[in-house]
């Protein structure tokens, strides 16, 4: 971001943020006025202002860093999360007190106007404490969301499982089991340990195939080499087999130079083989059960907004074009603009990018997120006249450290062969 840019940046978020804690402020001196303990209210009252405005600044300051060479560290995500987490909260509490206000507002004009003004004074009735009581409880509950998605949500691994039938399926793959990891972000990771149980869970699947769908990193390649030899750890019969996600090209971060740039991806290529991955760039390869055959397909990054520089056709030279396919591509944008409306039939695309905004509901029939404004596909299994995609909610998280409602995914996919109807 530019210098001049920024600057305009931290005004507007300076401004708006006290502003509210002003508002706030007074809102919890309301609540606290007929307290009988002197330091008890200057605790509430003053010790948020100061944790509001200590965490704001803080937040400011690492601001100008997120774009640089090293980019967004887990500090800077707790930072950002935490802002976020007493911004929503304060934004909660400011809409009930305003509403409050409001009324009494309305209040003192009507009053003025049936009195007739025959006392010349203007009557507003005083801010009432269970006005403040409510907005306090309201805005506790996005409050303790937050903290929740950020110390135990982000690791809360959910393994989901789709059987899908096709009748072009080789009968030898019947029964053909595949996990799926998208979306590792490694350079996000906190608790090596909670993170831990999330790669046992992916190896207890013991899947035929092993894939991964992109995003190794946030930016650079050094953030994965901590993490090699367990990540390393899961293995497949079939293989392990990975594409590069819009993270993995190190585009959100300076570089000093583009030959530093290129290392970098060279180097995160090398990762992926140390990790036993292998890494397919526009290409494919055969997997072969019982003497017969599917193609697997892995894309460079294709994504609408984003880096395009998968070629599915050049991935597709060299294949059986009658065979099953699979293919491995990033971003489900490209399933939607280009992969299903393809002339060749790839029957299986396996993506992720999208993480489901780390936000959202799915439960009870009901699943939402706010991501679905921006991603027409964006969670779970899509059939487009017997063309499948499944959105991978991602392994890791980016930017704010938590999830809440749309948990840490691990895929597991069952390939079953449709039985003729007698």
């Amino acid at each position: 971001m530019q210098r001049g840019g920024f600057f305009k940046v931290f005004l507007i978020i300076s401004a708006i943020t006290l502003l509210m804690d002003w508002y706030v402020f007074n809102g919890l001196r309301t609540l606290t006025a007929d307290w009988q303990s002197r330091p008890a209210r200057l605790m509430v009252t003053w010790g948020f202002l100061l944790i509001s405005v200590g965490v704001t600044a803080v937040f400011l300051i690492g601001f100008g860093s997120f774009g640089t060479a090293k980019g967004m560290t887990p500090f800077h995500e707790w930072m950002l999360s935490l802002f976020l987490t007493f911004f929503v909260t304060k934004l909660v509490f400011v809409i009930v007190l305003s509403l409050g206000d409001l009324g009494r507002f309305i209040y003192g004009i009507v009053h003025a106007v049936t009195t007739n003004g025959n006392t010349g004074e203007t009557y507003f009735p005083s801010r009432r404490k269970f006005i403040s009581e409510i907005a306090i409880l309201l805005a506790a509950i996005p409050f303790t969301s937050f903290f929740y998605a950020m110390v135990r949500g982000k690791y809360d691994y959910k393994v989901h499982r789709k059987t899908i039938y096709y009748d072009e399926l080789p009968d030898a793959f019947d029964g053909f089991t595949i996990t799926q990891l998208s979306d590792i972000h490694s350079g996000s990771f906190d608790n090596v340990r909670a993170m831990q149980r999330g790669i046992d869970l992916a190896k207890a699947q013991q899947s035929d195939l092993f894939v991964f769908t992109g995003d190794l990193v946030n930016n650079a390649a050094w953030e994965i080499e901590q993490y090699i030899d367990r990540f390393g750890q899961i293995k497949a019969p079939f293989g392990q087999f990975s594409v590069l996600g819009n993270h993995d090209y190190g585009d959100y971060i300076k570089w000093d130079s583009e030959q530093e740039k290129r290392d970098n991806l060279a180097k995160l290529k090398r990762h992926h083989a140390e990790l036993g991955y292998r890494l397919l760039l526009d290409e494919n390869v055969v997997l072969e059960k019982g003497g017969q055959k599917i193609a697997l397909i892995g894309v460079e990054n294709w994504g609408e907004g984003f880096v395009q520089k998968g070629d599915l056709d050049r991935a597709l030279k060299g294949a059986d074009l009658s065979a099953f396919k699979i293919l491995l591509s990033h971003d489900p944008t490209h399933w939607e603009k280009k992969v299903r409306h393809h002339p060749v039939d790839v029957h299986l695309t396996l993506s992720g990018h999208t993480h489901g905004a780390q936000f959202g509901i799915e439960a009870a029939g009901l699943k939402w997120s706010p991501v679905k404004y921006r991603y027409l596909d964006w969670a779970g299994l899509i059939n487009r006249n017997n063309r499948y995609l499944y959105v991978n909610r991602g392994f890791g998280f980016l930017a704010f450290s938590g999830r809440l409602g749309i948990w840490p995914e691990i895929t597991v996919i069952t390939l079953k062969k449709k039985k003729a109807i007698a």
